[in-house]
Formats: C-alpha cells, sequence, structure tokens
C-alpha cells in the first residue's frame, strides 16, 4: 500500500497542480491531507478538484479551513474527513483530529477543550497513523530555525498513546522526517518547496514499519 501525504495546500492553483502531478507520478492507493485544503471564498473549489482525483482522500481541516469543513465532505464520494474518526484501509489505521490545537500563535480556530484529547485518545492505538495540523512540540516545528510552534496538546496525546506515526504540516519551512518515543513525525507541509511524502507499506501493514520518503 502506498499513501501520498501533503498538507497546506490554501486553494493555490499551483499547489493542487502539484498534488495532481504527485497523484499521476506516485500513483498512491490514498492520499492524506492533513489540513489548510482550502480558501474562506471558495473552498468548494478545492474539494471538488481533490474529489476528482479518484483515490480516497483522508483529511483533516486546519486553522485556515472553514468551520464547518467536516460536514460538508459528505457531498463528496472520494473524501473523508477523519476527526475523532477511526478509519481502516488495506489494513492501515488512521484517525485526526481536526484544527489547530492550540499553538503558541494565533490561529483562526483552536480546540482548547481536555475532552477533545480525551476523545482522541479512545481512538488512537499503536497502529494508528495520526493526521492533525499542527506538529507536536518539540518536533518538525521550528519557526526561523530556532522557536518551537507546535502543539504540547498533540505532543502530550502522542507521549500517551504512542501512534505508528503522526502526519502534519501548518509549520511550512520545516518539512521532514523525525522520530519522537516511539512515533515517527512526518511534516508533509508543500508551502515551502516540498511535495510532501511517499509513505509505502510492503507487506503486512499492520506489523510493519513503513518506508517515508520526502518529495
Amino acid at each position: 500500500m502506498r499513501l501520498y501525504a501533503v498538507a497546506d495546500i490554501h486553494a493555490r492553483p499551483a499547489r493542487i497542480e502539484r498534488v495532481r502531478a504527485g497523484v499521476r507520478q506516485f500513483e498512491p492507493d490514498v492520499l492524506v491531507v492533513a489540513g489548510d485544503i482550502g480558501s474562506y471564498i471558495n473552498p468548494n473549489g478545492v474539494y471538488s478538484q481533490l474529489n476528482d482525483l479518484g483515490i480516497p482522500v483522508l483529511t483533516v481541516r486546519g486553522n485556515s479551513d472553514r468551520r464547518w469543513h467536516d460536514q460538508c465532505l459528505c457531498r463528496y464520494e472520494n473524501i473523508l474527513s477523519l476527526h475523532l474518526r477511526p478509519v481502516s484501509i488495506r489494513g492501515v489505521s488512521f484517525a485526526g483530529i481536526s484544527g489547530a490545537v492550540p499553538v503558541p500563535f494565533r490561529t483562526r480556530v483552536a480546540f482548547r477543550e481536555k475532552r477533545l484529547f480525551e476523545a482522541a485518545a479512545g481512538v488512537i492505538s499503536d497502529e494508528t497513523i495520526l493526521v492533525v495540523h499542527p506538529p507536536p512540540f518539540g518536533t518538525l516545528d521550528r519557526v526561523l530555525g530556532r522557536l518551537s510552534a507546535g502543539s504540547k496538546g498533540v505532543a502530550r496525546l502522542v507521549a500517551a498513546r504512542r501512534p505508528r506515526m503522526v502526519l502534519c504540516g501548518h509549520i511550512h519551512e520545516h518539512t521532514g522526517v523525525e522520530k519522537t518515543g516511539d512515533t515517527l513525525v512526518v511534516n508533509c507541509s508543500i508551502a515551502h518547496g516540498s511535495n510532501g511524502a511517499v509513505i509505502d507499506f510492503d507487506g503486512p501493514a499492520a506489523s510493519i514499519v513503513p518506508a517515508v520518503t520526502m518529495v
């Protein structure tokens, strides 16, 4: 199984075309978009283009996505919100949290309720690929090369539940792959030169460590 993971499209036509080109080139089974997908002006235009890619698209909303992101996706047959929802595709388990789950900088949307993380913990296991918009605090989250701007709530959740992998974005300039504890974190933002990440499972997906290639 192959995943293609991106974040921070921000409804920009050039980025949408890069995602489309990546799908053609890498032929993934699933596209994961870790937030900041659309724009406030015409978010449905981006969703329609992602839906037309013809593969399952798993998403969470970011701080720049409209509040009704998770509800409106029901009209698109190929796009599914992962917000607090466990999903299994070909033996790979996914779950997600939508929004900017508090970060140090002001954002348009942030979740601060303790119950959100309690609900998220209930759908995450050590086999889960967790999809969130901000990275866990201290991992692939440096702005200007020195200031950590990730989410402490996500960091605590990852430390407690130890998911197999975290797919995130939000910090445009710190893409890459890094391990925190037992969890592999992939910042797959495409806003600063990267084209995201290709993740391959070469065998029984629930029992192997995937190969991650930043593209």
